[in-house]
């Protein structure tokens, strides 16, 4: 029977497990993509480029959706089974709460392991290809636009404008004018023409213009003298112009460029990198005294009375005198000073960023385990919950679950950010949203372990009497009729 009731559970969480986790992954995505859209829009890509980097994105946020889709699917299926009465069905039958939350326990923490291995393995390597493809992207000139009226830069080498475009695709040209910068002789070469019609060619890797009714000019200097400069004029009625698109292309930087960065390391590399910066930062705080020390001048007293009789022979120098000899003194001790100030600073301002880049790189070992963590802590609130407020469907759980993950979200932000300014140590930061909301969790599963209707009236009028709190309870307590 058991089975069977596991199986029952099983089929009803998995449906929408993944109606859930589909929808918060198009989400999460489009918020990835409006952040990024700047970067890609007007640059002609290509389908191929855009669908690596909608895949390499769904990879990425994977470790963030999958703790939202535990909360909500959990809700939803154990919110199913109350508001149909299964739950209280099987509870009748001797069944206790925790053993028909087991099975899909069960599975979340093989979801948790899997988000763990996830997070571990292939996030790395998914974030390698993705901001590298992004840098490559950013890098990548827009899209060939000659506008009406405005000189145009975009192709190296070449200046056009353009006084009127017309056809249906504004591939008619009037009115072209052609500046030729490729012999670096500033605007020695110009190309006129009255109309022109614009296409590619050599499946799009070049720009060509065909153009009519036109005259080149070049300028022909004079060696020995500038003002006797003459020009050529060349009439066409009919010319073709070819431009390379080339730097219009995606060019690949190599990604090995781009390894060292701490979101493509795994666990064993980010405690290898944090061990070196922890020994930079230590050599460095070794080395501050010592060479603090060629910033002072330490002087030794004379305990034997002479140096008594410097100073009495001192008193009796005219004060002219005086004034000569301490002002180099006094302006040798301001350099060292300055000169100190200038080091401490300098010392600290390195030391800091050792210190930072330590506290990120433990950030991102954080993060890893934080995470699928998640996962459970999800499904604790959750299922307790659902079987609490016993709704299915996509309203209650719905707005329980986006409740939930806001305050974890933002818990994780705080967190995050409180470590990496050093508010907080990094481990409880980055822990700081689950240690929050699994006392939440305990405390629901508690509830529906007892049968509590802590949804109902009455539960919030027995609550002062539990706790015995005497005003509470005076204030909670139904007023008797005489």
């Amino acid at each position: 029977m058991l089975k069977k009731l596991d199986k029952l559970i099983l089929k009803a969480f998995a449906g929408p497990f993944l109606l859930t986790f589909a929808v918060v992954q198009f989400i999460l995505l489009t918020h990835t993509l409006l952040k990024y859209l700047d970067d890609i829009i007007g640059k002609d890509l290509g389908t191929g480029v855009l669908l690596q980097l909608l895949f390499y994105f769904s990879v990425l946020i994977v470790p963030v959706s999958l703790p939202l889709a535990v909360l909500l699917s959990s809700l939803m299926t154990y919110g199913n089974l109350g508001e149909h009465h299964e739950l209280t069905a099987i509870k009748a039958s001797g069944i206790a709460l925790t053993r028909i939350l087991l099975p899909v326990f069960l599975l979340t923490a093989g979801l948790a392991v899997g988000a763990f291995w996830f997070n571990e393995t292939i996030v790395p390597r998914a974030n390698l290809k993705a901001y590298s493809l992004l840098w490559d992207v950013r890098q990548q000139k827009l899209a060939l636009d000659i506008r009406e009226g405005v000189f145009y830069n975009g192709i190296p080498g070449y200046t056009i404008k353009v006084d009127r475009k017309s056809g249906e695709n504004g591939d008619r040209l009037h009115g072209v004018m052609i500046y030729d910068h490729t012999q670096q002789s500033g605007n020695a070469k110009v190309m006129l023409a009255d109309s022109g019609r614009m296409f590619t060619r050599f499946n799009g890797g070049y720009l060509g213009l065909e153009l009519f009714h036109g005259h080149n000019y070049v300028e022909q200097p004079d060696a020995q003298d500038r003002a006797g400069a003459s020009f050529v004029r060349q009439g066409f009625d009919h010319n073709m112009v070819t431009f390379s698109l080339a730097s219009f292309g995606t060019t690949r930087t190599p990604e090995d460029l781009f390894k060292e960065n701490r979101m493509m390391l795994n666990i064993a590399q980010l405690h290898t990198a944090t061990d070196s910066v922890q020994k930079k930062l230590h050599v460095e705080q070794g080395q501050l005294t010592r060479q603090t020390n060629a910033y002072y001048t330490f002087l030794r007293f004379d305990t034997t009375g002479r140096a008594a009789n410097r100073r009495v022979e001192a008193l009796q120098v005219p004060a002219s005198r005086l004034a000569v000899t301490t002002a180099p003194i006094l302006q040798q001790a301001a350099n060292r000073a300055n000169n100190m100030k200038a080091f401490a600073t300098s010392s600290a301002e390195r030391m800091n960023e050792y210190a930072r880049s330590s506290a990120l790189f433990r950030i991102e070992v954080y993060r890893k385990y934080s995470q699928s963590m998640a996962v459970l802590l999800m499904f604790l609130i959750g299922a307790p919950l659902g079987s609490i407020i016993k709704k299915g469907g996509l309203g209650v759980p719905i707005l329980v679950s986006i409740l939930f993950f806001i305050i974890y979200y933002v818990l994780s932000i705080m967190g995050e950010k409180y470590g990496r300014e050093f508010v907080m140590p990094v481990g409880i930061g980055m822990w700081m949203s689950n240690l929050v909301l699994l006392p939440a969790g305990l405390f629901f599963l508690y509830q529906a372990y007892n049968d509590s209707g802590l949804l109902e009236m009455d539960f919030w009028r027995r609550l002062p009497q539990r706790l015995g709190i005497p005003a509470l309870r005076k204030i909670t307590e139904p007023a008797v009729e005489e």
